[in-house]
């Protein structure tokens, strides 16, 4: 048998491990089930998994040796990730501060990519429209402001 240094004190550790044992026993019948996400939040974790994993896959560089180039390497996909996200926050977000915030994260992070390229000597990408925006038709011409007047 334990010996504890005063006889009330086994009495006392005696009764807190029961109350914890009721308490545990009692709170986890308490505890509610998890439920599975809705259909939508479910789509919006795995399509903003599915662009986290490709962001950090993506910045998994290996060094060149010159280390700016490695920079934008490890930055790009970054940069592209935080738009990927955006993208999909306009997908799914109701908050529409944050689908304003989003679409900026879009242009913003466009321009980065572009200006760090640029920084490093590389050609930047043709101008597209913003992931939010739907392309334009074949026989549209974005940049043709003229209203369709004939001269």
């Amino acid at each position: 048998m334990v010996q504890f240094p005063r006889p009330d004190l086994g009495t006392a550790i005696f009764a807190a491990s029961i109350l914890l044992g009721v308490a545990a026993a009692s709170f986890a019948h308490d505890a509610p089930v998890s439920q599975p996400p809705p259909a939508e939040e479910a789509a919006f974790l795995s399509e903003n998994d599915a662009a986290m994993n490709k962001m950090m896959t993506a910045m998994a560089v290996k060094p060149s040796g010159d280390i700016d180039r490695d920079f934008v390497s490890m930055m790009t996909p970054h940069h592209q990730g935080a738009i990927d996200m955006a993208v999909i926050e306009l997908r799914y977000g109701k908050n529409e501060q944050l689908k304003r915030i989003a679409q900026e994260i879009i242009v913003d992070q466009m321009q980065e990519i572009d200006a760090m390229k640029l920084a490093i000597g590389d050609k930047v990408t043709a101008s597209a429209p913003a992931p939010t925006q739907p392309a334009p038709a074949a026989h549209e011409h974005p940049m043709d402001m003229s209203g369709g007047m004939k001269k």
